[in-house]
């Protein structure tokens, strides 16, 4: 892992911003192009969002990169470009919690501060059995209490990078692989038989799905392309005119772009389907190739040279239906 053992705080604080709710195989070109784009905090704050999100892109929950970005113009400006040793200042910071103040203070600063992210999380539940929700306000506070308690002086670096790799590893969500641990002999829910059952967590929701339309509007070399609004999913990200539709998206698709655009558009020709899972709820996107009459000013919109559309960060919708824009008009 290239961010192990790098003498700058600020490459541990963006591998752990980028490795929440992401596989550490994901995360490894990421954190090694990102490095090459953004080297420092100082480059970092220097950058455009564009750029920062461009990086970005893939990793899902944008948030994440615009905090870091803002995060970076706050060190920059009030830290002199280091990142804080004092932890109330750290975790002032945007996109900055509980678990990252302990991961960057016990692994870039040596501290003796202790972390819970998902792995360990999983690893304390069952090293000591506990049967309260991990995911409840006394669940967090029973682990977080553990992960202190166990923390080996002058070693917290060390022993929260080995209990996440443990986690990563062998103490898996799902069939565990108990025979392989070194915790085999002191594992409370391996003696108990509940290291299935652990850590217990709150019923999922049912995911709802969600049917769209999108108006693919080509003219002249030039596609139209509309920026999402800073705040929420995907924000300050670029797409293609889209609805929601509740039925049909081939006889919904000119009101649902014309209520949320101002855009009179005439469907031409079915551009295909796209399918995406988000954390929450699933997408199914019918693109269409469209003809519109003149575009109304607006700022969130914008004619984009088809040659172009790589600069422009797009979710993973969007950057499909850009893939068979090219694939189609360059037949």
């Amino acid at each position: 892992m290239p961010w192990r053992n790098h003498p700058d705080p600020y490459a541990v604080w963006v591998s752990e911003i980028m490795l929440q709710q992401t596989r550490v195989e994901t995360v490894i070109p990421y954190f090694e192009n990102w490095m090459g784009q953004f080297p420092n905090v100082t480059t970092l704050a220097k950058a455009s969002e564009q750029d920062v999100l461009n990086a970005w892109e893939g990793l899902g929950y944008y948030s994440r990169a615009r905090n870091l970005h803002k995060a970076a113009k706050r060190i920059a400006s009030e830290f002199n470009g280091q990142l804080p040793r004092d932890l109330t200042q750290l975790r002032s910071l945007p996109g900055i919690g509980r678990y990252t103040v302990g991961a960057i203070a016990s692994m870039a600063f040596g501290m003796d501060e202790p972390t819970l992210d998902g792995n360990l999380r999983r690893v304390f539940s069952r090293l000591f059995d506990v049967g309260q929700l991990a995911d409840s306000p006394e669940g967090e506070k029973i682990l977080w209490s553990l992960a202190a308690k166990n923390l080996p002086k002058g070693q917290a670096g060390d022993y929260n990078q080995a209990l996440m790799d443990l986690g990563a590893t062998i103490c898996v969500p799902k069939n565990p692989r108990c025979l392989l641990c070194p915790l085999i002999e002191i594992c409370e829910s391996r003696k108990n038989g509940t290291q299935e059952l652990r850590p217990v967590l709150k019923t999922k929701k049912s995911v709802p799905h969600y049917i769209q339309a999108a108006a693919v509007i080509v003219n002249r070399g030039r596609v139209l392309l509309a920026q999402r609004p800073v705040d929420g999913l995907l924000g300050g990200m670029w797409e293609f005119p889209n609805g929601r539709v509740k039925s049909d998206p081939v006889r919904e698709l000119t009101k649902v772009i014309n209520a949320a655009y101002r855009l009179r558009v005439r469907r031409k020709e079915a551009l295909g389907i796209i399918q995406h899972a988000y954390t929450h709820f699933k997408v199914t996107e019918h693109a269409f190739l469209c003809d519109c009459a003149p575009i109304p000013k607006n700022k969130n919109l914008k004619w984009v040279r088809l040659d172009g559309l790589d600069e422009y960060p797009m979710g993973r919708i969007d950057r499909q239906i850009a893939a068979r824009i090219k694939k189609t008009t360059s037949k």
